[in-house]
């Protein structure tokens, strides 16, 4: 529904949709492949997203800035306490992704070290 909405928006100024791009991934996450193809492509001239949080929750103006085009945002939230309560979200929702990854990450080093204690009795 959302592209359906940036595709309308974009018929309406007149500007022909060369591309759509879906990328399922959290806005906190900077591992998102098709962004970084579309930022590094030339060919690329304009990118039009609903929010800008769909684009990114941090460092929107960094990538706005290092864009060789144009980022165009819809629906611009005017910066207020739900604009600062979303960054609250998302900077704790970044946290408690990475402490549980941590948690993980030990458990997994943690079962390879009883296993290799293993091998050696």
């Amino acid at each position: 529904a959302q592209a359906e909405r940036v595709s309308t928006f974009c018929a309406a100024k007149g500007w022909i949709v060369k591309e759509i791009v879906k990328e399922v991934g959290s806005g906190v996450n900077d591992a998102r492949p098709k962004l970084l193809s579309l930022i590094k492509n030339p060919a690329v001239t304009r990118i039009v997203v609903e929010h800008k949080d769909r684009l990114t929750r941090f460092g929107f103006n960094y990538i706005k800035a290092l864009f060789e085009g144009e980022i165009v945002v819809i629906n611009e939230v005017a910066a207020g306490k739900e604009d600062l309560v979303q960054a609250f979200v998302s900077v704790i929702t970044s946290f408690c992704a990475r402490i549980y990854g941590n948690r993980r990450s030990k458990r997994a080093t943690e079962k390879l070290i009883k296993e290799l204690d293993g091998e050696k009795e």
